[in-house]
């Protein structure tokens, strides 16, 4: 019997689900969320972040700041690794198999890198304070810096976990409305606008708000011993045109920890003067123009123009300036000058520096020239040595008055600048022009008489007479911070490190950027002549800008050690 082949049925295309997904509204899937397993890209680059933040930086750090530090570190490192991830997955999704290889991989190999570099943290933390002239920390700290560092990445991953749980709660309601890529879409749209709302809206501004509160009632306190100068050379006293109350906090600090003249007596060996100090703080007259007048007005009532030196200080952001610095002025003259500041604001320079920089260019123009108005009208065989200083913001507020680095050399007889900030024109385009071979912690600048110093006893070694001295730490994060240590590495870490800066430390890209940020928070904790503490280095610049007839290193080295003690 014959066989009849019938001819096979054809096939009908059914459409996918995800093809009805993409063309048509529909409800999206529950998913675990909170209890998903982690991601293997960004577990492999969180265990890479958390290896490098135990890599030396400009500074050590106490245990609990290297956990935190730590901890954040990983958790940039998980999140940037996720998102790598996801982007992979667009284009290629691994098997169940590679991923479970690559999990075993990295459960190999993540411990033991995790124990050596624990290890070497801990020998380049200890390093890193003997170069600085620390004690050494505990053993058992590294037990509680990792137990931070743990809880710390615990933490901000739940935070993320929250937020991906809220996004996929408004994508299912969405998902009822729109397809599924767009659903999701909104959804994580909608979490980033609440998230900067509340960081922006809640936690920043509350956060400036409360720093501006503290500080202004910080600005109207009155430090421990402090009291209202008897001296009619002083603003805030009775005699003065500046009242007492109207100075703030540091500008009664200022003008009354001036040394006696019996003190300054003692030290020169000579019949001392009572010196003259005189400030101006942010409610002794209405506008940065009436107070810079006002502090010539004070000056023409103490006869500051007879003075052998007058000096301005640009102060930092809460108007303090370092009393190492102006007393260290009046031992070498034996109190024969005449020293001025202003206030600009009352928060911190960070602060000041990152909600309005134009009050500290404004204040520096204004008293800056304000003084050299009437100075530069005396006969120049009669008029007072005009020195000038400024320290963190207070550089930048100089060098902005100036304008160029020929005019600070033409404006004074010295220009003392320490901790210049990354922002600096003036500093920025020197260090740039430098001489070829010199290092840019510590550069040579051979067209004019500008002289930097990255550690303060160099200078009693000058061939010249510099007009302007940069006194720059080679540890200072405030120098050496920029936002471009996220992506490009700095010159100061290429080649040949500077004198107190370890040789371990290396650049890595954005973990360099937060390590130096981090430095920041205790650069003013670093023993003098490292960080952001310069101190008594003060009477070096000065000993090389302005040295009084017959001043030698034997004298420097002597006051030096007066100050410090």
């Amino acid at each position: 019997m014959r066989r009849v082949v019938l001819p096979a049925p054809p096939r009908v295309r059914i459409p996918t689900q995800r093809r009805i997904l993409s063309s048509a509204p529909t409800a999206v899937p529950r998913r675990r969320v909170v209890r998903c397993g982690l991601s293997v890209t960004g577990f492999g680059l969180c265990a890479v972040f958390y290896c490098l933040t135990y890599t030396p930086s400009l500074l050590p750090r106490p245990w609990f700041l290297q956990g935190v530090v730590a901890g954040l570190t990983a958790a940039f490192g998980y999140a940037g690794g996720t998102a790598i991830g996801a982007v992979v997955r667009l284009r290629w999704w691994p098997s169940r198999r590679i991923e479970r290889i690559a999990w075993r991989v990295l459960l190999v190999l993540v411990p033991p890198l995790i124990l050596l570099f624990l290890w070497l943290g801990t020998r380049w933390q200890r390093e890193l304070r003997v170069r600085l002239g620390l004690p050494p920390q505990q053993e058992y700290d590294l037990i509680r810096t990792v137990g931070i560092s743990l809880l710390t990445f615990a933490l901000l991953l739940l935070l993320a976990r929250c937020l991906r749980l809220a996004a996929h709660g408004f994508a299912r309601l969405f998902g009822r409305l729109v397809p599924e890529s767009a659903a999701y879409c909104a959804g994580f749209v909608v979490v980033t606008l609440i998230s900067y709302t509340a960081f922006d809206g809640i936690l920043v501004s509350n956060l400036f708000t409360s720093a501006d509160r503290s500080a202004a009632i910080t600005d109207s306190g009155t430090g421990n011993g402090v009291v209202q100068p008897g001296s009619a050379l002083r603003s805030g006293s009775r005699q003065s045109l500046v009242s007492w109350d109207s100075l703030g906090r540091q500008g009664r600090n200022f003008v009354t920890k001036a040394p006696p003249a019996d003190r300054l007596g003692a030290f020169a060996g000579r019949a001392a003067l009572d010196p003259i100090r005189i400030y101006a703080g942010l409610s002794s007259a209405d506008s940065v123009q009436e107070r810079a007048a006002l502090v010539v007005r004070e000056m023409d009532r103490t006869r500051a123009w007879d003075r052998s030196v007058i000096a301005v200080f640009t102060p930092t952001g809460t108007g303090w300036v370092d009393n190492d610095v102006p007393s260290s002025l009046e031992y070498m003259y034996a109190g024969n000058t005449a020293l001025m500041s202003m206030q600009y604001s009352y928060l911190p320079s960070w602060i000041s520096f990152a909600v309005d920089r134009t009050k500290v260019v404004d204040a520096a123009s204004a008293l800056i020239g304000a003084v050299r108005e009437r100075w530069a009208a005396m006969p120049a065989a009669d008029r007072p040595k005009l020195l000038i200083f400024g320290e963190s913001l207070g550089t930048y507020g100089t060098e902005k008055t100036f304008g160029t680095a020929a005019a600070m050399v033409d404006g004074a007889d010295g220009i003392l600048l320490e901790g210049p900030m990354f922002a600096n024109p003036i500093h920025q385009q020197l260090t740039a022009d430098r001489a070829p071979g010199s290092p840019v912690w510590d550069p040579a600048y051979p067209g004019l008489p500008v002289e930097f110093s990255s550690e303060a006893h160099e200078l009693r070694d000058l061939a010249g007479s510099p007009r302007v001295v940069y006194m720059q730490n080679s540890s200072d994060p405030v120098v050496w911070w920029s936002p471009s240590l996220l992506w490009r590495q700095p010159q100061w870490l290429r080649g040949g490190r500077g004198p107190d800066v370890t040789p371990a430390m290396h650049w890595y890209p954005v973990i360099t950027f937060w390590q130096t940020t981090v430095d920041l928070l205790f650069a003013n904790k670093a023993p003098i002549g490292h960080g952001h503490v310069y101190k008594s280095g003060a009477v070096d610049g000065w000993a090389a800008l302005a040295p009084p007839p017959g001043w030698t290193v034997g004298d420097t080295l002597r006051l030096r050690a007066l100050l410090d003690n």
